[in-house]
């Protein structure tokens, strides 16, 4: 193993965006068998240390190919194509009209109900940006194009925790029921 390996070499994986969830979990249990610190402690703390670093590497690649978010990103990423989330905001103007949609939707829901409509019709839209992964980096390349649905994906992410929050407010004004 090399501490420099890409997360997809580390799990002995294809670099693509499609990753079976199961495998992963066996590989990543795999290797922190392997590297479990107690397995090192005949040879001393120095050689302990280094098994602690492998298993933060190794948690850190679980992390980020379990999360389709974040395996996405950093397929990107690796192909070149930096998402600059803090940077880069600019999106279709067709995404910023759903945005300012949604945040009306968000601001005059007076129930659950509404509150209940607006979430099934974000989850929807993240289900649709997820399902685009599949296309615009295993089949089609496009790296650049996948960068701009992360972004996205971000604000779709950023606004369905603001819906969780009103969620949780409305409950604890006991307005939930």
């Amino acid at each position: 193993m090399d501490l420099q390996s890409t997360d997809f070499e580390l799990f002995g994986v294809p670099a693509q965006f499609a990753q079976d969830p199961a495998a992963l979990d066996a590989r990543w249990k795999q290797l922190q068998r392997e590297v479990h610190p107690d397995r090192f402690a005949a040879q001393g703390a120095a050689a302990q240390r280094v098994a602690m670093q492998w298993s933060a590497r190794i948690n850190e690649a679980y992390r980020r190919l379990k999360d389709p978010l974040k395996r996405a990103a950093y397929l990107c990423e690796l192909n070149g194509a930096p998402i600059e989330a803090e940077n880069n905001t600019a999106m279709p103007a067709a995404f910023l009209m759903q945005q300012m949609e949604w945040r009306e939707a968000l601001d005059e829901a007076g129930d659950a109900a509404a509150l209940d409509a607006l979430n099934d019709a974000v989850q929807q839209a993240r289900r649709s940006a997820l399902s685009a992964f599949d296309w615009l980096i295993d089949e089609k390349g496009d790296h650049a194009a996948a960068a701009q649905q992360v972004r996205a994906l971000m604000f779709i992410e950023r606004f369905a925790q603001d819906i969780e929050a009103r969620f949780e407010r409305m409950d604890n004004a006991g307005g939930g029921q």
